[in-house]
């Protein structure tokens, strides 16, 4: 027998009904980076999503309050950076607000276009900037591939329940 959805336990749309419901959603974890008028910004993102294959189109959210935003709406070319399970301390200082993004301990350079590539990734695009959407609070980038590298070998870093996660076997 399967199991009714509780509907007297319904709540009404707002922004802690999203985040719980979201909070079981498992996201893999990716970290967009640009290139600003002060140097390299970047964030934490598991709203990474294929959009087409021909062309070759993906999309990512980012808030309008981020500190990333300046430069991405101004950006004709995005990083965009698959993280390993290996790299929970990277994706938490692009997550945290105010860290030093592009200090030591992160290793980096600048790849094609000017934009910052991280170093040790799953695998990396370069992407040029077709449109920015508005969605609320945030704006929905889609970006076209130009180049990458998917060719480092491990496991994806997860996002679930509000903490980084690896793959369960």
């Amino acid at each position: 027998m399967t199991a009714s959805p509780d509907l007297a336990a319904a709540q009404l749309a707002s922004p802690d009904l999203l985040r719980s419901v979201f909070r079981r959603h498992a996201a893999g974890v990716a970290v967009i980076t640009a290139t600003g008028e002060d140097g390299p910004v970047g964030f934490t993102a598991t709203s990474l999503t294929s959009v087409s294959a021909e062309p070759a189109l993906l999309s990512f959210g980012i808030g309008v309050g981020a500190s990333s935003w300046p430069a991405v709406s101004r950006a004709r070319h995005v990083g965009v950076h698959i993280l390993g399970e290996h790299q929970t301390d990277l994706a938490a200082t692009f997550a945290r607000s105010g860290a030093d993004r592009f200090g030591a301990p992160t290793s980096w350079h600048e790849g094609p276009e000017g934009v910052p590539v991280l170093d040790d990734v799953l695998a990396w695009l370069v992407c040029r900037v077709h449109t920015r959407v508005p969605a609320g609070d945030h704006r929905i980038v889609l970006a076209e591939v130009v180049l990458g590298d998917p060719t480092r070998a491990g496991r994806p870093l997860l996002y679930h329940q509000g903490r980084f996660n690896a793959l369960r076997d």
